[in-house]
């Protein structure tokens, strides 16, 4: 009789254990929890998902539009454990964090053709040698120059500092080139800032921290790229009012005819380029790679990864939206409708998407090259305090010596409290 009831009730589990409803073998219905998108590709990309998978649609809910404010939002559903959010989008930093706290789960590597990705953003997307999310949009910093004020004074785009502050000097000789600055980047205290600093190190030879996460901040590299941003604020090479700028506010600044070289990200070309009338130089520019102390300089790595939420029940489904919104065809299509960059390296030799983005090819030798933000744990607290030391140089309220000390002795703490 025991034997009996014994066996019924494993037949009554088995059986349960079979039914194969979605939500028993994680799939199902998702959330996907993204920037938002003001070209309304990727609510057409999530439309053609659900169109062939009615047993498993995608729901799209808006992050808020400040990074910060994104990060904050995905950490208070994290911390709840909540399984609002399947499929996230998180900052290309954020990987190391949210790994470690074990907010996004462990992806097989070999369900992705990670071997089509650009490898700096693929490094980044991995914790201890194990990939935790997927690169989805990438981006690097560009140089973008007034072609036609270079061509009068008979330079051409430098590729280092001293380069780039020498044809400053001949296209502001020019009677077209009155009351502009030679440069600007973005340099008020926030995340830009962060970039900012991070790729004067890198362009200078150096690195905020190494591959484990190590602070480098007490090198001559260092201190060179520093110097780098303090001495165009104290010679007047970068207009003062920069200390307020932004990804826009350098943009303006650089339509308008302020500046004759800005550094800033890819989505500008097109706003530059507009023939409705709102931009002074269109078809009065060009773009390159950003210049460094002795070569080519290192950008700083920017964009967003994808990740499944530790805490959802449909990880199955997950994962497979993921592959297919970061497949080579998606990623075509999304090219098409949006100026994102993407993170298979075959979009950027499409013949069709060269002729549309003609900055493609230098964009791809920028991604190639450039560097991850700073590898820490606590990257949110790296960069707060990476902000508020270079502001405080940049302002004149400190020394670059001083500033680097301590940022050298708090990033060690942070490595160390990880």
């Amino acid at each position: 009789m025991k034997r009996a009831l014994a066996l019924g009730i494993a037949a009554l589990v088995l059986a349960g254990c079979g039914t194969s409803t979605p939500e028993a073998d994680g799939r199902g219905p998702i959330t996907f929890a993204t920037i938002k998108d003001g070209t309304g590709t990727v609510p057409k990309l999530v439309a053609a998902w659900n169109a062939k998978h009615p047993d498993q649609t995608v729901r799209i809910v808006d992050l808020p539009e400040a990074a910060d404010g994104q990060r904050q939002q995905l950490i208070q559903q994290a911390q709840t454990k909540s399984d609002t959010y399947d499929v996230i989008t998180i900052d290309l930093p954020w990987n190391a964090e949210f790994a470690a706290r074990r907010w996004i789960t462990e992806l097989p590597r070999d369900q992705f053709d990670v071997d089509g990705f650009f490898a700096a953003p693929l490094k980044g997307s991995e914790y201890r040698g194990k990939l935790f999310s997927i690169p989805h949009f990438t981006g690097a910093g560009m140089l973008y120059y007034r072609s036609d004020l270079l061509a009068k004074a008979g330079v051409t785009p430098p590729k280092t500092w001293a380069e780039m502050k020498a044809a400053c000097a001949k296209v502001l000789a020019l009677p077209e080139a009155a009351g502009a600055s030679c440069y600007a980047g973005q340099f008020d205290k926030y995340e830009g800032l962060t970039v900012n600093f991070s790729e004067a190190v890198s362009s200078a030879g150096g690195e905020v921290t190494d591959d484990a996460g190590k602070p480098k901040l007490d090198t001559p590299a260092a201190k060179t790229g520093l110097d780098f941003l303090t001495t165009g604020f104290r010679d007047g090479s970068v207009p003062s009012d920069a200390i307020t700028y932004k990804e826009e506010e350098g943009r303006r600044a650089f339509q308008q005819g302020k500046v004759i070289f800005h550094r800033n990200w890819a989505y500008i070309h097109a706003l530059m380029n507009a023939t409705d009338g709102s931009s002074a130089v269109q078809g009065k520019f060009g773009v390159t790679v950003i210049p460094g102390a002795s070569g080519p300089g290192v950008s700083t790595l920017g964009g967003n990864n994808l990740a499944v939420s530790a805490f959802s029940k449909k990880q199955d489904t997950a994962r497979e939206f993921i592959k297919y919104l970061t497949n080579v065809d998606t990623q075509r299509e999304h090219a098409k409708g949006s100026a994102y960059p993407m993170t298979r390296t075959a979009i950027y030799q499409d013949p069709e998407l060269r002729a549309k983005y003609p900055y493609l090819p230098v964009l791809h030798d920028a991604i190639t090259s450039a560097r991850p933000r700073p590898t820490l744990v606590r990257y949110g607290d790296a960069s707060s305090a990476i902000q508020e030391q270079v502001y405080a140089v940049l302002g004149g309220t400190t020394t670059a010596e001083q500033a680097l000390s301590t940022l050298q002795q708090q990033l060690t703490e942070f490595a160390q409290g990880s």
